[in-house]
């Protein structure tokens, strides 16, 4: 009965650590962010990033910087997707991210490309950086990225503005944390 036992045991912990070192599907990850933000009343920031991407892991931090962390929190239900990654890698990645990323942004922007979206999936507004209301280079890469520079960060705050409750105060601050990106963004280039 023992030997039983720890089989069973081992059995469930080796499934257990499977499970939770396989990345959940995408379409799990947004039902329950669109399910979270409908009963919340609030919207859905999508952001692609890989482990690869240093101005993901800057996006990620900016975020949840004590300074912005609470105002990201009470206006958005925040998504990760992880897509793009180098081959080796590839195992990291949410099943299903790579098609949904296509489907927000066939250009196949740089990382990390982040979108918002209303409680039903609809898209409100991306990072793509539009002027006039279309983009601003139509052939190329519009991705602002994790901003950093002054135009970055201002258009963040507008997407932001439009698309939440946030005080000007709230909104001071997250661009404020943003901005402290640029100095390592005009040291390294664009995104």
């Amino acid at each position: 009965m023992k030997t039983y036992l720890t089989v069973i045991l081992t059995l469930t912990l080796s499934y257990t650590a499977l499970a939770q070192s396989t990345p959940q599907p995408a379409e799990t990850i947004m039902k329950e962010a669109y399910a979270k933000a409908a009963k919340e009343n609030k919207k859905v920031l999508l952001i692609f990033h890989a482990s690869w991407c240093s101005w993901c892991r800057k996006m990620e931090a900016s975020i949840n910087d004590p300074a912005c962390s609470k105002a990201f929190d009470g206006n958005y239900v925040i998504a990760y997707l992880d897509v793009l990654e180098n081959a080796g890698k590839k195992a990291l990645e949410n099943p299903g991210s790579d098609e949904l990323l296509k489907n927000f942004d066939d250009k196949n922007s740089s990382l990390p490309f982040f979108i918002i979206l209303d409680a039903k999936g609809n898209a409100i507004t991306d990072s793509n950086i539009r002027e006039n209301g279309k983009l601003a280079n139509p052939t190329g890469d519009n991705n602002m990225g994790c901003p950093a520079l002054e135009k970055e960060v201002n258009y963040f705050a507008q997407m932001l503005r439009s698309t939440s409750k946030l005080s000007d105060d709230e909104l001071a601050a997250i661009k404020a944390r943003f901005r402290k990106n640029e100095t390592v963004k005009t040291t390294t280039g664009t995104n």
